[in-house]
């Protein structure tokens, strides 16, 4: 199954965990890939998605920014 995108690149804190919520929330099965511009994001969207009991992987991406992978 393809993931789902939620592009957060240029937005601040605490937008990207607003928008994942969002996307968790209308998402049954799946995984979430999230991108997001820098390490307050993403450690923001880790602890969000590890309350929810979801599995993260997170990698550096060339432009500096992040791309996470949530999963069930």
């Amino acid at each position: 199954m393809e993931p789902v995108l939620v592009d957060a690149r240029g937005y601040s804190c605490p937008q990207p965990v607003i928008m994942v919520r969002k996307a968790l929330g209308q998402l049954n099965q799946g995984p979430l890939r999230v991108l997001v511009d820098g390490a307050t994001s993403r450690d923001n969207v880790t602890r969000l998605a590890q309350r929810e009991g979801l599995s993260v992987e997170s990698q550096a991406t060339a432009d500096g920014g992040f791309e996470l992978l949530l999963t069930r």
